[in-house]
């Protein structure tokens, strides 16, 4: 059970954090040094890791075998939005990923310095892949709340809603039409703006959202593409 939780953090790692410009060991390679790596994150980062084991829902275990593959994929030990652009786009190459994935570093920068560090991933990975609904809502509504303000506008939402329709393409909702994303926005933002101020609070939108089956819907198709 262990080596296969290990073998699905790396693909998750793979998956979100493939850097260009990463060291490519062959398999073989890779999984002869692969023990030895293991334990060497640990003396590299001992303290580091520590206080991520407190702070995430991640074993000593598994921040080892993150902490190992993105050191391997990124050896300057950050991501910058660029490489957030190239990895989008190939997983999405029918449509264009770029002001998505530009949102969603964002979003994983945690302290706005313009990079994601081990620390910055590993902590938003948690949430994502094993937070409460609470938390995820969180991590959600940090995203939608584009300038940091601690309010979502209809402008933000729609600016975050036609990212992702953007990303998908037109050959995945090939009958939509242009104003689809507004309209989205406008029935969303309707439920969600209760005392019809023009702008959602955490409270309006975590409430919203755990009460409305569509829009809870639409988050987890928020979560897929994440």
């Amino acid at each position: 059970h262990d080596s296969s939780n290990k073998r699905g953090l790396k693909a998750q790692l793979r998956k979100l954090i493939p850097c260009s410009g990463g060291r490519r060991a062959s398999a073989r390679t890779q999984n002869s040094v692969e023990d030895e790596l293991e334990l060497s994150a640990v003396r590299h980062r001992p303290e580091g890791l520590e206080q991520l084991e407190a702070q995430t829902r991640f074993t000593r275990k598994e921040l080892q075998v993150l902490y190992r593959g993105f050191k391997n994929e990124c050896p300057s030990g950050v991501v910058n939005e660029d490489t957030f652009k190239d990895i989008y786009s190939q997983f999405f190459p029918q449509g264009d990923a770029s002001t998505y994935a530009h949102f969603l570093f964002n979003a994983f920068d945690t302290d706005h310095n313009g990079s994601v560090s081990f620390e910055d991933f590993v902590m938003g990975l948690s949430i994502l892949l094993r937070g409460s609904v609470q938390e995820k809502l969180n991590w959600a509504f940090n995203l939608y709340d584009i300038n940091k303000d601690g309010y979502i506008t209809k402008e933000e939402m729609l600016d975050i809603m036609k990212a992702i329709y953007d990303m998908m393409g037109k050959c995945t909702y090939p009958i939509l039409k242009e104003e689809a994303p507004r309209q989205h926005v406008e029935i969303f933002f309707q439920k969600m703006d209760k005392n019809k101020d023009g702008v959602v609070t955490i409270d309006e939108f975590i409430d919203c959202c755990q009460n409305d089956e569509n829009i809870m819907r639409s988050m987890q198709l928020f979560e897929n593409v994440i």
